[in-house]
């Protein structure tokens, strides 16, 4: 029996990779006879350079901008071609880099990774692959561009600050200082989300109350956001304020597409495709994945659904594991995964849960070993 084990991270618990181990370690133990094989996986979001490097490639860190300003060691990768850079925008400019009461997503920015972009540039890289997920920002971006020479001034020609709040004062742009060698890079924005800008599906409305926005500050978000990419149309000549996908991290990618161009892509279809996963399911009987959390989001392009949808179309069936569980179970299947099996045994608070997540998810796995020894191996005809 072949198995593929291809979870995503379990949020401020276990990377992707640490969930794999886990689940491994937890079939082995049930001594389950099987090939199994790790690929963890990232859609974008928590992982995604994780996920990227397992195949080869370098890490190079530096000390970039939080969201608050501060002083952070945070990375980027390079593959083994040597030209293209993967940047995960949460390890700059993410919401777990926040306590709780420090989540502010009207002084929040993503300088950080404009930091990185601009490392990465200079290293020689010149195609991007740039992760959208986890964000504590609502900046649209401007962070990031300023940091790789876009001024935003305001009416008397001062720079206007950091910040979604500073854009209620941008009154001008300037793009000169931009480096004219983005021209020729190419930029892939990997995504798991469909929202657009603006409006009510956008990055304001959707996103900013998971980073601290309350039912007040809310439209100031939005006004702000608003504002500033009018007059990126207005001065810049782009309109991307409708753009499919331009909500992802806080509008961070609508921002980057303005100045940069490029294609905002699915982040796990990326992914899947790098890792040539179609043809790994060729010689497949079961993959096991799996996420922190399952809700109405997971079916939108989410990690262990791309690779459950992928399965399927080789028939090939898909177990999740979760610690949560908040949609249907019929609604995931659907949408492409066999089965889904929560980890946590009993009702405990989400502190504990998260500190004994390893071992939660060794014991599930290792009942599902108990389980596919029911009736011997399956395999597929």
């Amino acid at each position: 029996m072949k198995i593929i084990v291809a979870p995503g991270a379990f949020k401020h618990c276990l990377s992707a990779a640490g969930v794999a181990e886990a689940i491994e370690a937890g079939l082995r133990r049930s001594g389950l006879a099987a090939e199994i094989s790790r690929q963890p996986i990232a859609d974008g979001g928590n992982g995604t350079l994780d996920a990227w490097l397992a195949g080869g490639g370098e890490r190079f860190t530096l000390t970039v901008d939080d969201p608050l300003g501060r002083p952070v060691q945070a990375a980027y990768g390079l593959l083994p071609d040597g030209r293209t850079a993967v940047i995960e925008m949460a390890l700059a400019s993410g919401i777990e880099l926040l306590t709780d009461t420090e989540r502010d997503p009207l002084q929040a920015d993503t300088t950080g990774t404009g930091q990185l972009l601009r490392a990465a540039l200079e290293r020689g890289a010149r195609r991007f692959i740039i992760g959208m997920g986890g964000s504590a920002t609502v900046d649209g971006g401007m962070g990031a561009l300023q940091a790789l020479g876009v001024r935003m001034l305001d009416a008397s020609g001062q720079p206007i600050g950091r910040g979604n709040g500073a854009l209620a004062r941008l009154a001008n742009l300037d793009a000169s200082g931009l480096d004219m060698r983005w021209q020729d890079c190419e930029i892939i924005i990997a995504s798991d989300v469909e929202n657009p800008t603006l409006g009510p599906d956008g990055a304001a409305a959707v996103f900013g109350p998971q980073k601290g926005a309350t039912a007040e500050t809310v439209p100031l978000l939005e006004a702000n956001l608003t504002h500033f990419f009018e007059i990126v149309a207005a001065h810049h000549g782009v309109d991307v304020r409708s753009l499919r996908g331009g909500g992802a991290a806080g509008a961070l990618s609508a921002g980057l597409l303005a100045f940069l161009g490029g294609r905002i892509v699915s982040g796990i279809d990326l992914l899947l495709d790098e890792m040539n996963f179609a043809d790994q399911l060729r010689t497949a009987d079961l993959i096991i994945t799996g996420e922190g959390r399952m809700d109405e989001q997971t079916t939108y392009g989410k990690g262990p659904i791309g690779v459950a949808r992928l399965a399927r179309s080789h028939g090939v069936p898909s177990v999740a594991l979760v610690g949560g569980l908040a949609v249907d179970d019929a609604v995931l299947h659907e949408a492409g995964l066999t089965v889904v099996l929560p980890v946590v045994t009993q009702p405990m608070p989400l502190e504990d849960a998260l500190s004994q997540g390893r071992s939660l998810i060794e014991q599930a796995a290792l009942r599902l070993g108990y389980l596919l020894q029911l009736r011997g191996t399956q395999t597929r005809p």
